[in-house]
């Protein structure tokens, strides 16, 4: 029996031939894995703040290289990345800086788990002795001047106070990650 050529069997043809080149080009990025120590480097849309991050809450950015897999680019440079804060505490007045970390749980639509990317705020311990160091400094200078060796020692206590309340008002530090910051994560 021979096979009659048509416009309508051509036709089907072509379309049966463009539904399995869709379908062979969609699959690979859905199924594909990437491999565990590959390092994907992405640049955050947002600033982010272990005072107003919660654990839990999601962020995006965008992927800054290709990301290849066997020589085959499964993501180009500015795809879509997403993640999601793994921890997230925010600083305490005196002591306890903030801490904020992130992991990446998606490029271009393909699930994967990093390791996570951290950050603590700036330590407490310096800017606080600075404080109450200087307050109870100038206290005791002070209180040397207007009532001797008994005022000073007066002047150190109200000025050591004055200064923890100081470095207790200005004293939180938070982690944050600028909005277009580059960071790096390593799959698992």
């Amino acid at each position: 029996m021979r096979y009659k050529l048509n416009f309508k069997n051509i036709v089907t043809h072509v379309a049966a031939a463009l539904m399995i080149a869709a379908t062979a080009f969609s699959l690979p990025a859905q199924s594909q894995r990437i491999p565990a120590g590959t390092n994907i480097v992405v640049r955050n849309n947002t600033e982010l703040s272990s005072g107003t991050a919660n654990e839990g809450d999601h962020w995006s950015g965008t992927l800054v290289n290709d990301l290849s897999v066997r020589g085959r680019v499964v993501a180009p440079a500015g795809s879509r990345v997403k993640g999601r804060v793994a921890d997230a505490e925010s600083s305490g007045r005196l002591q306890k800086p903030g801490i904020l970390a992130l992991e990446l749980t998606s490029v271009n639509g393909i699930p994967v788990t990093t390791d996570m990317v951290a950050r603590d705020g700036e330590g407490h311990t310096k800017s606080n002795v600075t404080k109450i160091g200087g307050g109870a400094a100038l206290g005791a200078l002070l209180g040397g001047i207007f009532g001797g060796g008994k005022g000073a020692a007066i002047g150190a206590l109200a000025g050591g106070g004055a200064g923890t309340v100081g470095a207790a008002a200005t004293g939180k530090k938070e982690a944050k990650i600028d909005a277009e910051s580059t960071l790096t994560f390593t799959v698992q």
